[in-house]
């Protein structure tokens, strides 16, 4: 019995534990199509295009943001960092938009689906953890685990 409450004790500490040790790996990389021209790309910016206030790149190309489902970590912890509200907290700003023909970014099932969209599409921005980034994806910023923003060319941590 004695065993069996250490080793729950045990599993618990590592359980507590795991998380904090891949806070590293949370690193959210905004991408872009290698082609696109984004200028200066800021949190300011970035809100603009995922509120659909901002439509087009310095081109004149029609940006196409695109967002992980509403319940994804990810798109929660970028929502808070980028829009300063949870995807649930912008229905009603949607609701609103919808009556003025501004329909949200569309919703892709996974960063794998983001990042072949992104890779795909050159007026296409979206966000993916940064262990997803590879050939024909341009990093443009990203957030740490806390959501703070960090410069584009700041060293990624490694992936598992």
């Amino acid at each position: 019995m004695r065993r069996s409450r250490w080793w729950c004790a045990g599993a618990l500490v590592c359980a507590l534990l795991l998380p904090a040790a891949r806070a590293e790996d949370a690193v959210i990389a905004v991408v872009v199509h290698p082609a696109v021209d984004t200028g200066r790309l800021d949190a300011e910016m970035l809100a603009q295009i995922y509120k659909r206030r901002r439509l087009y790149w310095r081109d004149g190309a029609r940006i196409q943001p695109v967002n992980l489902p509403p319940d994804h970590p990810l798109r929660r912890r970028f929502s808070v960092a980028i829009l300063g509200q949870l995807p649930e907290a912008l229905d009603e700003y949607w609701n609103a938009q919808y009556f003025h023909g501004v329909l949200p970014p569309h919703v892709l099932a996974s960063e794998e689906a983001v990042a072949r969209f992104v890779r795909a599409t050159p007026q296409a921005i979206g966000y993916l953890g940064h262990c997803w980034l590879g050939e024909g994806l341009r990093v443009v910023l990203t957030l740490d685990a806390q959501g703070r923003i960090r410069p584009p060319q700041a060293p990624l941590p490694a992936c598992p």
